[in-house]
């Protein structure tokens, strides 16, 4: 969860031509399956793709990650540029410990398949995943969902060529620890 403090502000009110003072308030936001979802209700595309978003679009979802109850409906407004940076940050971070190495590419492999809240939410069905996850941050969740998919598939076989190497390198090891020469 980010915790965003937004300064309050003096505003000029053109229809009764006075000066407004508005409150600063302190935002809760998360980047979760649910703020996808929401945001994914709303526009009914899919947001994790790599088309670019509209402000309004980038906006309203920033509005979905909010978790207060209430807040004010011209918050986007208000939004400082260290604000944005702040939530582009966390949006970004990993979020978990976990490590991938280099995944091989996949042979005979079409494009890749769109992602939407419906197919994660498959996903945590198929790997029996508990529905509270749908409020981690999305980029723990699929970690969660990758570490999921790796234990249970079956393990690669080796190539031939891939085989003759480690066999190659194994008789080399051996060769020095026993100080033959094969």
């Amino acid at each position: 969860m980010l915790t965003l403090f937004v300064s309050g502000d003096e505003v000029f009110n053109e229809e009764t031509s006075e000066f407004m003072s508005v409150e600063p308030i302190t935002l809760q936001l998360e980047h979760s399956l649910v703020s996808v979802s929401k945001w994914e209700a709303k526009f009914e595309k899919p947001f994790l793709t790599k088309e670019n978003k509209s402000s309004d679009e980038i906006l309203w979802y920033v509005h979905a990650m909010i978790l207060n109850q209430t807040f004010p409906s011209d918050i986007s407004r208000r939004l400082s540029r260290e604000n944005l940076d702040a939530i582009n940050g966390y949006i970004e971070s990993k979020q978990s410990a976990t490590t991938f190495g280099v995944m091989p590419e996949m042979k005979g492999r079409h494009r890749p398949e769109v992602i939407t809240s419906e197919l994660i939410y498959f996903w945590m069905v198929s790997f029996s995943i508990p529905f509270e996850t749908e409020r981690w941050h999305l980029n723990r969740l699929f970690s969660l969902i990758r570490i999921c998919n790796m234990k249970n598939s079956k393990p690669r076989k080796m190539s031939k060529s891939e085989m003759a190497q480690r066999n190659r390198e194994l008789n080399a090891q051996r060769r020095q620890q026993y100080g033959t020469s094969g």
